[in-house]
């Protein structure tokens, strides 16, 4: 699938909730199966700048695609996190540097998160963009 194919198919399952409510709680759900990262790079280096909570993120190059795990130590985060992991993990870095974001406003995220999460959901995405330009660079 493609980014904006996966992108769709998030704005599709967070329309089926009627209230912010639900889509907190499927979030959560979201983020109970996050792909997490492994403990020895739970480090200062994979820590997103700009987050209120911890949120580590590792990329690994597999086959030409970047395969992102995480973590946070807070359960919103953590959902948030892994919308963003879904949306960009096992994608080509040019992909993913080319990706628009627009699926956030489309799911409501950014207005219905405080000013700090907000921050730190948009310093989640830099970072993974910053990983897919430092594994492009490689590829190149």
């Amino acid at each position: 699938m493609t980014i904006q194919e996966i992108q769709n198919e998030i704005v599709d399952e967070f329309s089926m909730f009627d209230d912010w409510m639900q889509r907190y709680e499927y979030m959560i759900e979201l983020g109970k199966s996050l792909p997490l990262i492994d403990d020895k790079y739970k480090t200062e280096d994979n820590i997103i700048k700009g987050c209120q909570s911890k949120v580590w993120v590792h990329a690994e190059l597999e086959d030409d695609k970047l395969v992102f795990t995480a973590d946070s130590d807070a359960i919103i985060t953590k959902g948030i996190i892994a919308i963003l992991v879904r949306a960009f993990s096992g994608q080509r870095p040019k992909d993913i540097m080319e990706a628009n974001t627009d699926f956030i406003d489309e799911i409501g995220l950014k207005e219905h998160l405080s000013p700090t999460r907000a921050n730190g959901l948009v310093s989640m995405i830099k970072q993974l963009k910053m990983y897919a330009i430092a594994y492009q660079t490689q590829l190149n």
